[in-house]
């Protein structure tokens, strides 16, 4: 066996089959649905070295794009762990940016825009310039309606129409918002200044219209990886197109079921018609849980296994592969102020038990719940590090810390040994291993700096374990370059303290213990999820918070929002589960005699709430005000399936199924019997007659396979 085929043995002998099944798919486009803890950072990285030590493509001419700087950090570690440099690991805004900065300067007259990380100042600006009275608060209300907008490739002239057409809420009379996304775009224009949806706007149009550079970064970059492909918006995917041109060598990387980003723009719809669009696609299944219990894993099956919609399609069961772990608990505390103090004590508990702080999160709907749990976690001396607030190297003793040991280099400490000189060099920050304080934020910081000790630790580590290496230890100076490397790629290091996190920003990320908190219906799903389809993202939402769990699990709301209030219900999803500690569902009333009049079932619209009146409206489920966003392209299949089965049992093509429920249909995407059932217009006889190539029609497949499947079922 010659070396590369060793090396390739043994960089396929630690995968699972369908790991390795997603490794070493042939080049060409290949859709991998990787459920949560099945490994999919993994798989991805083996495919990249799979590719590299078979030679048909080099690390530099892989580009593999992911949503955070932390996932890009890591997969460029995992990559280098495999043997394999190069490779242009980075986040959509990064690498676009990068070939911007290359290419785009003869664009813009020898200089590029500045790029702006806030765009609130000129939104504010917009908004006075535009005849607006706002607050801070609506200022950054139309920010991220303008970003959105950005984001799906909604412009100001076409904003209002494109609203109204997808039912969405405005932050402000949607011509208002026009003009002040009209008055932005101007605003950054006079200023010379870009933000993040113009780096990629911009290096599309570059690789479009400039047929230089799309030569340049398409003969550079021939092998693309997307990861967290759910999350796609359709200006990426614009990117991603004009990377691509007219190649498709493309591994995508995906979970429906983890699709909770749509007030960004990103959308699903990209992952669902992977297939679809590159019809030669391989396509793997990742259900292996190596992250989490089968209790863990179980109940995640039970909460996303009732879920609708498109996703629903290519929800994936997941098989725990750990031992039996704890049952998940669930507890109902009197207000949210008895459940915060109750969390914070077991938090220290399991400290005190020897679970890592670092090892433990408390996950919860809304940032404006982190208060309750910061201030009681302190009042324990419990450390706490909240995510989503500023980034690790921006922090003030981080930069403090960072400079003293820059400067700490050019001493006589830069001669210590690594594992002295930067405990040594700390000392100027007063930062000492043996003086840590009790909790709260003075707490905070001070584990932050020694985040810092513990990654001079690591480095060290690695360099001693690298087979390849070359020379004696590395040195203060070496570390810092370190650390200047992952500042500028925003890869953080863990640091020790209990994880306060919204559900949005746990994405991605797993803990030993997980608490869920704040689960009472209303909070989650929250309020402003009116429409089945923004219902179904809260589901996803809670399915990645339990998903986080490696062992510990434990769900729990207070009965009241404050002490004496009224009392709130479970969140809808749990209800039903009939979990230890949780209310039980109430029990269906007693059967009261049959009245011979039948009264009609009041439905209300899944947009707006009012009642269903009109026959088509209740069909559809909502009113002819509220559209549903229905899948067009289904529902002409579908129709060239009516017309072909009526036009073999010789018979009018509404008998089998009338316009509004093969509309209803393709609006739903029912994934089984029962909820094909479900629909109006959908009784026993043409479920059992027509459901088959229906849902074989709604899973994809072929119109003339469904016609066969109806003529087996006459």
């Amino acid at each position: 066996m010659s070396t590369r085929d060793e090396a390739i043995h043994l960089l396929l002998s630690g995968l699972d089959p369908e790991q390795r099944e997603a490794v070493t798919a042939d080049p060409g486009p290949v859709c991998v649905l990787a459920g949560a803890g099945t490994g999919k950072t993994r798989a991805v990285t083996h495919r990249i070295a799979y590719r590299v030590l078979r030679g048909d493509i080099r690390g530099q001419h892989v580009t593999a794009v992911t949503f955070t700087a932390r996932a890009a950090g890591e997969m460029r570690d995992r990559l280098r762990g495999l043997g394999v440099a190069g490779v242009n690991a980075r986040t959509f805004h990064s690498a676009a940016l990068r070939q911007l900065r290359y290419f785009g300067t003869r664009r813009f007259g020898g200089q590029l825009p500045e790029l702006v990380d806030s765009t609130l100042r000129y939104v504010a600006i917009a908004a006075a310039r535009a005849g607006l009275q706002t607050s801070r608060a609506k200022n950054f209300d139309l920010t991220t309606e303008i970003e959105w907008a950005a984001s799906t490739l909604i412009g100001p002239d076409d904003y209002v129409s494109a609203i109204a057409a997808l039912g969405r809420d405005a932050p402000a009379a949607p011509e208002d918002v026009a003009k002040v996304y009209a008055a932005y775009i101007e605003a950054k224009r006079r200023a010379g200044v870009m933000d993040f949806a113009d780096v990629l706007a911009y290096t599309a149009d570059l690789i479009t219209d400039v047929e230089a550079a799309a030569d340049q970064i398409r003969n550079q970059y021939r092998f693309f990886v997307v990861d967290e492909y759910q999350d796609v918006t359709p200006l990426q995917q614009r990117l991603l197109d004009a990377w691509l041109g007219d190649r498709d060598d493309v591994t995508v990387v995906g979970d429906a079921s983890q699709t909770i980003y749509s007030f960004t723009g990103a959308t699903s719809k990209y992952l669902l018609d992977f297939t679809r669009k590159h019809k030669d696609a391989a396509l793997v299944r990742l259900v292996r849980d190596y992250r989490s219990t089968p209790q863990v894993v179980g109940l995640a099956n039970q909460i996303i296994g009732e879920s609708k919609g498109r996703e629903a399609k290519m929800r994936l069961e997941l098989v725990g592969q750990r031992p039996d772990g704890p049952a998940v608990t669930a507890e109902v505390f009197a207000d949210e102020a008895e459940e915060a103090d109750m969390i914070a004590r077991r938090c220290r508990q399991l400290i005190s038990d020897g679970t890592s702080a670092s090892e433990i999160a408390v996950l919860y709907r809304t940032n404006a719940q982190s208060q309750a749990y910061e201030e009681a976690l302190a009042s324990y001396g419990v450390p706490t590090v909240v995510t989503g607030a500023a980034r690790f190297f921006d922090r003030p003793e981080v930069r403090q810390a960072v400079i003293a040991l820059r400067s700490a280099a050019k001493t006589d400490i830069a001669q210590l040994p690594l594992a002295e000189a930067v405990p040594a060099a700390l000392d100027a920050v007063g930062w000492r291993a043996d003086a840590a304080p009790s909790g709260g934020a003075q707490r905070e910081a001070w584990e932050a700096v020694a985040a810092l000790v513990s990654l001079s630790e690591q480095f060290l580590e690695h360099h001693r374990a690298d087979p390849d290496r070359d020379g004696p230890d590395p040195d203060l100076d070496a570390f810092c370059a370190e650390l200047g490397r992952r500042a500028s790629e925003q890869h953080a290091p863990a640091v020790e303290g209990v994880t306060l996190a919204s559900l949005h920003a746990a994405k991605g990320l797993e803990w030993d213990a997980v608490f869920l908190v704040g689960l009472a219906d209303g909070t989650l799903p929250t309020t402003f999820a009116r429409t089945e389809t923004a219902l179904e993202e809260e589901r996803r939402l809670l399915y990645v918070g339990i998903t986080r769990a490696r062992e510990r699990l434990q769900l729990s709301y207070g009965l009241a929002r404050n002490s004496g209030g009224r009392e709130r219900r479970l969140c809808r999803f749990l209800a039903p589960l009939g979990l230890g500690g949780f209310p039980k569902a109430p029990e269906p009333s007693a059967a009261k005699p049959r009245s011979t009049k039948k009264t009609a079932k009041v439905l209300d619209c899944s947009g707006c709430g009012k009642p269903l009146t009109d026959a088509r409206d209740r069909k559809l489920g909502h009113c002819a005000d509220c559209p549903a966003t229905m899948d067009e392209e289904l529902f002409e299949r579908l129709r060239e399936w009516r017309i072909s089965v009526a036009k073999a049992d010789a018979k009018p093509a509404f008998t089998v199924f009338t316009d509004v429920t093969l509309i209803a249909i393709a609006e739903r995407c029912p994934a089984s019997d029962s909820e094909l059932a479900a629909l109006h217009g959908i009784g026993k006889s043409k479920l059992d007659k027509y459901g088959p190539a229906v849902l074989h029609l709604v899973n994809g497949g072929s119109v003339e396979d469904a016609v066969a499947l109806s003529q087996e079922a006459s």
